[in-house]
């Protein structure tokens, strides 16, 4: 294919994508489905689209969850998510190697595979998926009660490690069974050590980059955060450590900090790991031909419905267990474990090294994810209702200003609502004890914008966007959300 064809096609597969993606989120039916049908679609079994580089698939497939897992902590707010984070551990460790040996019993006893195979194809399929997970939220527009959005994002960004080491592990075992299951455990801690460090001390460096570093242009900036994801998780790898678990702990430092260009910095990379995203379900679906599904559907549906109805169940009640949560929060938990294409690519792992069974394997992952995009991902609402855990979405007010930081100065923009029948409720501006470096910069009143003036009476309700510094943010939600003497 020369060069000029393949941009003309990759511009098709990309439009085609998107607007198919469109038409099916009206629909119920999740994007990533689509994005890997259209891959499907456009591959050797339809248009003739020949592609079978499972090395090059990898290699996208890695590039592509960098930038996801980065997006992923940079929209994560560590206030939200500090709650969560004893669960989320257990859920991204405890979690997955319960879901890995039960699928390796399942596969071993139904499937009749020899047991190490069967490990290999638990630790594949033993992680949700972040880019599935973040999607899908965001675009069924699911507000979920309590805290198991940011538990499920928190899971969904920090298990990847894990299920990489498992599946690593399980092929350094297959290919040297003289080595006992004793000798990969210090690798696991060792890696999770250095990523976790790395992740922080990078994090810290980046974040001290975008505020030192000066720019000639705006649009230099993206390039730089791009850069620092891309040395932060090569780096970490390099080092022995998960540059997974690295480039989301450094996303999460940076995007709870304040820096210049931060809101289109965050923009930007929203729409890149978008990009990333359809590329890689494309690829995906490239690889795989449907007529070779076929011989390989009845295994793997029995494994999807066992991963989806008794192995994913298992792993959260048994992780959650000792922390008390509501059964209805820890059974919506259990139902959003999407499989995405991170256990696709982990798939390609066995077929690049030659593992017995490593067509078969990547057959069955590949119809387990199908089958979990479209059972889990078009029923999220029905079941989120039918346990009592959804909330009425509300779509965040776009405000006609912005404010940007230079990174130099200590005023942030945030947005606050007036509580109703706090002692801000029916009271005018200038008779509040706002703290003395926060001021109220616009009113966001059932649809309409005010400017505030001293006399603006406020109401029960009211979203304030006010300039305020980080070290005042708590009294100025006291002043204005606290219930009135």
């Amino acid at each position: 294919m020369n060069t000029e064809l393949f941009l003309l096609t990759t511009g098709v597969l990309l439009l085609v994508s998107l607007v198919v993606g469109r038409v099916g989120g009206r629909l119920g039916v999740p994007g990533l489905l689509l994005f890997l049908g259209v891959g499907m679609l456009a591959g050797s079994d339809g248009l003739g689209i020949e592609f079978g580089n499972y090395a090059l698939a990898q290699g996208l497939g890695t590039l592509a969850l960098c930038f996801i897992l980065f997006q992923g902590g940079l929209s994560t707010d560590w206030r939200e998510t500090r709650p969560v984070v004893p669960r989320g551990l257990v859920l991204a460790t405890l979690g997955v190697l319960l879901t890995a040996g039960v699928m390796a019993t399942f596969a071993h006893y139904v499937l009749e595979l020899p047991w190490l195979v069967a490990w290999l194809l638990g630790a594949i399929v033993s992680s949700t998926d972040a880019s599935a997970v973040f999607s899908v939220l965001k675009e069924r527009q699911l507000a979920l009660k309590g805290d198991i959005a940011p538990l499920l994002e928190f899971e969904s960004g920090g298990n990847d490690p894990m299920a990489v080491f498992l599946t690593v592990g399980i092929l350094t075992l297959i290919e040297h069974p003289e080595l006992g299951v004793a000798s990969i455990a210090p690798l696991f801690v060792r890696q999770m050590l250095i990523g976790a460090a790395l992740g922080y001390g990078l994090g810290r460096l980046g974040l001290w980059a975008l505020r030192r570093l000066p720019l000639q242009f705006e649009g230099l900036y993206p390039v730089l955060t791009i850069a620092i994801a891309l040395l932060i998780f090569g780096g970490t790898a390099l080092a022995g450590g998960s540059g997974f678990l690295a480039v989301y702990i450094a996303g999460v430092i940076i995007g709870n900090a304040t820096f210049a260009h931060k809101r289109s910095l965050i923009s930007f990379h929203d729409g890149l790991s978008w990009l990333m995203q359809v590329l890689m379900f494309l690829t995906l679906g490239l690889l795989v031909n449907p007529h070779e599904l076929l011989p390989t559907a009845g295994a793997a549906m029995l494994a999807a419905l066992a991963l989806v109805f008794l192995a994913r169940p298992l792993a959260v009640f048994v992780s959650l267990l000792p922390f008390g949560m509501p059964l209805r929060e820890v059974s919506m938990v259990a139902w959003v474990g999407l499989r995405g294409a991170v256990p696709i690519v982990l798939a390609t792992f066995p077929l690049l090294a030659g593992v017995p069974h490593a067509q078969s394997l990547f057959n069955l992952v590949f119809f387990m994810v199908l089958t979990s995009v479209l059972l889990q991902g078009t029923t999220l609402p029905q079941v989120a209702g039918l346990l009592g855990v959804r909330e009425h979405f509300e779509e965040p007010p776009s405000y006609p200003i912005s404010f940007t930081p230079t990174g130099h100065g200590k005023n942030d923009m945030v947005e606050v609502e007036v509580a109703p029948g706090s002692g801000a409720d029916g009271a005018m501006i200038m008779d509040l004890p706002l703290p003395e470096e926060a001021l109220i910069m616009l009113v966001h009143r059932q649809g309409e914008y005010l400017i505030p003036k001293g006399p603006t009476e406020l109401r029960g309700g009211d979203s304030l966007l006010v300039l305020a510094s980080p070290g005042e943010l708590d009294d100025l939600r006291r002043c204005l959300q606290a219930p009135s003497a």
